[in-house]
């Protein structure tokens, strides 16, 4: 099995990196390496991570990394990732 990593996600983090870039280049070179080796450990247990919450499909999985969300997709040959999502959580005052 081999990891595919599909244009959206690519866009999506490499527009991430600059941003961070901006203010901390050796975050963001930190911050790819990160989500990179953690997609890298999908190969060994693709099932490890929870079903997503954007598709109901069990073959398409959330990984969590730093408080983002990588939407990946387990096929016969391939793990495609998909997307790079970050949501941030509200939290209302005084709650």
């Amino acid at each position: 099995m081999k990891l595919r990593f599909e244009k959206e996600f690519v866009l999506s983090l490499e527009k991430k990196i600059q941003f961070i870039a901006l203010d901390n280049p050796s975050a963001a070179k930190a911050f790819q390496k990160g989500i990179l080796k953690s997609c890298q450990t999908l190969l060994e247990m693709p099932y490890k991570c929870r079903q997503s919450i954007y598709h109901d499909d069990k073959t398409i999985r959330d990984l969590i990394y730093k408080g983002y969300t990588i939407v990946y997709a387990i096929e016969e040959e391939f793990i495609s990732v998909l997307a790079l999502i970050h949501q941030e959580l509200y939290h209302p005052k005084g709650a």
